[in-house]
């Protein structure tokens, strides 16, 4: 087996990049790590992250700079590069196309001029994703012709790049790992917003019925996978099976919508005694009134026929590929991940 001498992790200093750091940390023989973003380490890191921060090679740079990449890519002298950088959902097309797309070709082109080795690409579960009920979708499971939005789309593109520049027989291997529903520690979405909805008092109301799986995943998980990906791509007795290949990564736990909040809410002590429950239809069409209302006074809406779909549709995948072929496993479960998120909120409430 052929060990990750130096690794970097573009978009390392994000959400899911301070979990990666701290993952390919805990390998033995631990590599060099080195992050490439465009903002640095934060110098304070919270007590769910044991990595020290001086420790790790640091490059700012802009991901669609082929010149920035290269000196990142040389001087780290890496063998292995993780490719985790993502906009948040809520950008534009423009934004989209030129890290999803745009950066994505020039993390390609560059890792394999410069001769690295291995490339992991952090995908999204949602490239399969239009609205529709995905039930224990596999790897086999088509990318739709007409895309959700506009983000999955581009993470769609970005991923068969990668795939398509798979190149064993010249010594570049590509790997595209799929998460669903990442949460944890350093998440500025999910949880936070949770945590919020309940402050205001909106807690009662559920859109949907709650009969619908969905699949979360803790980004300590994620980042395992990661790890993992990059280790069998670079084991010559591993590297065929798993190069150019999808893989979803879950917790391997649906659950039900709105128990990942309710769950959270009732850690936090807050427990609705009623529900108001908001069906589909109803929700889609206050959707619709809440856009046309918020292009009038020019304030984001609060609710969209495009978070509705989200809501209330079954999505959960299966992960027997990433079982058998990567030997992934998740190591902390759902409320253990969210014992950790609070845990990591309050600490920065502190």
């Amino acid at each position: 087996m052929s060990d990750i001498s130096s690794v970097l992790l573009i978009g390392g200093a994000g959400f899911l990049g301070l979990h990666l750091v701290q993952q390919f940390s805990e390998v033995k023989p631990t590599p060099k790590i080195s992050v490439f973003d465009v903002r640095p380490l934060p110098e304070k890191l919270s007590k769910q992250f044991s990595f020290d921060p001086s420790s790790i090679g640091f490059f700012k740079g802009d991901l669609t700079s082929a010149e920035d990449l290269e000196k990142a890519i040389k001087e780290s002298g890496c063998n292995v590069v993780v490719h985790s950088a993502s906009p948040m959902h809520g950008n534009s097309q423009e934004v989209y196309e030129l890290v999803n797309v745009k950066g994505t070709r020039n993390i390609i082109d560059v890792s394999k001029k410069c001769g690295v080795k291995a490339l992991v690409y952090t995908s999204s579960a949602g490239v399969i994703f239009n609205g529709q009920d995905v039930h224990n979708a596999d790897e086999s499971w088509p990318i739709p012709e007409i895309p959700m939005d506009g983000y999955n789309e581009t993470k769609a593109i970005a991923e068969d790049m990668v795939l398509k520049a798979n190149d064993p027989e010249n010594g570049f291997v590509t790997i595209a790992l799929r998460p669903a529903g990442i949460f944890g520690p350093g998440d500025r979405q999910l949880v936070p917003g949770l945590r919020a909805v309940a402050k205001l008092g909106q807690s009662k109301f559920q859109i949907g019925d709650n009969n619908n799986l969905f699949d979360w995943t803790y980004a300590g998980n994620v980042a395992d996978s990661h790890v993992l990906g990059a280790q069998k791509l670079l084991d010559p007795a591993t590297s065929d099976s798993v190069s150019g290949e999808t893989f979803f990564i879950t917790n391997d736990t649906p659950t039900y919508f709105w128990a990942l909040a309710r769950t959270v809410w009732k850690a936090d002590g807050h427990v609705d005694k009623r529900v108001i429950v908001l069906k589909r239809p109803v929700a889609i069409l206050a959707g619709y009134l809440s856009e046309f209302f918020s292009k009038l006074s020019g304030k984001e809406p609060g609710l969209t026929p495009f978070r509705v779909k989200i809501v209330c549709a079954y999505r959960y995948h299966n992960i027997s590929k990433a079982k058998k072929l990567l030997g992934y496993s998740p190591q902390v479960d759902i409320e253990e991940g969210i014992r950790r998120t609070l845990a990591w909120m309050d600490e920065k409430l502190d």
